[in-house]
This record gives C-alpha cells, sequence and structure tokens, in this order.
C-alpha cells in the first residue's frame, strides 16, 4: 500500500494538470487565429515588430537608407497609424514585406521621401480627407509604390473619362476599392494572370 500511493498521487496529479494545460493551449490558438496570427506567437502587432525590426536592421544597412525610411514615416504620422503600421505599409508598398498585389514582380527598394510625398498631396487633391487617406493605405498600403504619373493618374483620369466618376462618386469608389489605382492591365477575359491589377475587376 505503500508503495502503491504515491503511484495513485502522482497519476492524480497529471490526470488534473493535463487538461488544464491543454484548455490553456487552446484558448491562446483560439486567440491568436482571432487575430490572424499563429499559435507560435502572442499577438499579431508583436511579430509584426519582430519581422519589422529584423526587415529594417538587415535590408537598411547604409545610414542614408535609414533616414530615408524615418523620413516617410514622418509623412505618415498625419494619420495616427502606429510606428509597426508605418513600416508595414512602407514595407508592403516597396517589396521589403510580401504582397500578393506585386506577386514576384516587385524588387525590395526603400522608399524615396519624394515619391511617397507626391502621392500623398495627390490623392488629398481628389478630396480625400486624411481620415480618408488612411483608410486607403490601411486597405491598399501598396499605393505608396504605384507610379503616380503612369498608374495613379492615368487611372483616374480612365475613371472619369470612360465611367464618368468624379467629385465624390470618385471618393466613394476609392473609399471602397483603393486598389484601381494600381490597375495597369486589362486582360478582356483573357487571363494574362495579373488579377490582382487587373481591371478586369472593377
Amino acid at each position: 500500500m505503500d508503495e502503491s500511493a504515491p503511484s495513485n498521487v502522482h497519476h492524480r496529479d497529471v490526470v488534473i494538470s493535463v487538461p488544464n494545460i491543454a484548455h490553456l493551449n487552446l484558448n491562446s490558438l483560439s486567440l491568436n487565429e482571432t487575430r490572424g496570427a499563429s499559435a507560435l506567437s502572442p499577438s499579431s502587432s508583436q511579430k509584426w515588430l519582430l519581422r519589422s525590426t529584423l526587415q529594417i536592421e538587415n535590408i537598411l544597412t547604409e545610414e542614408e537608407d535609414k533616414k530615408t525610411w524615418e523620413a516617410c514615416r514622418e509623412a505618415l504620422n498625419a494619420f495616427d497609424f502606429s510606428i509597426e503600421e508605418e513600416d508595414k505599409i512602407l514595407g508592403k508598398a516597396f517589396g521589403q514585406v510580401h504582397s500578393p498585389y506585386w506577386g514576384e514582380e516587385r524588387k525590395k527598394l526603400v522608399p524615396k521621401f519624394n515619391i511617397v510625398k507626391e502621392i500623398m498631396d495627390y490623392l488629398r487633391s481628389l478630396s480625400l480627407s486624411d481620415d480618408d487617406l488612411r483608410k486607403v493605405l490601411k486597405k491598399f498600403p501598396e499605393v505608396l509604390g504605384c507610379n503616380l504619373e503612369n498608374e495613379i493618374k492615368t487611372n483616374v483620369q480612365a475613371l472619369e473619362k470612360e465611367w464618368g466618376i468624379k467629385g465624390k462618386s470618385l471618393r466613394n469608389l476609392l473609399l471602397r476599392n483603393p486598389k484601381v489605382l494600381g490597375y495597369n492591365v486589362d486582360c478582356k477575359g483573357d487571363c494574362m494572370a495579373q488579377c490582382t491589377r487587373c481591371w478586369v475587376r472593377f
């Protein structure tokens, strides 16, 4: 009896503790899945912070590049993004973070302040408020990496000339589907495998 008692106690402890651990893991998994993160990371924001920091350290090796990145962050300050969100926006726009929009074609670039500012100024000229621009950048951060003359302005002109979309209608469209600013192909039903950038989605 003396030899079996410790064994029974130990067995009961295991039986009691294992479900508790499993319960905690399931809760953690559910929470992380809801946030779009893996069960191995405590939260998506922390996961992005680690990735962002590593990317800046690994890619922005030149001091001048780091200063340029900081300047571009400052250009986004008006929209009340966190530093992590600013890094994510710039990263997706300039190929530092993979985006399905670009596919595999986007080269990793260091964003240029004048390019970011010119695009933001042009979007403001379309009667988009800072709150509107915040929504556009959240939905379509890649817009900052699009060509202003050949894509953004050309597409806005096409929307006005071909569909008569301008003013408030244009604003509403851009808030609903800002990716239209970056469309640069039209397969006309004969797929070119560039669906994320095709007018057929319009």
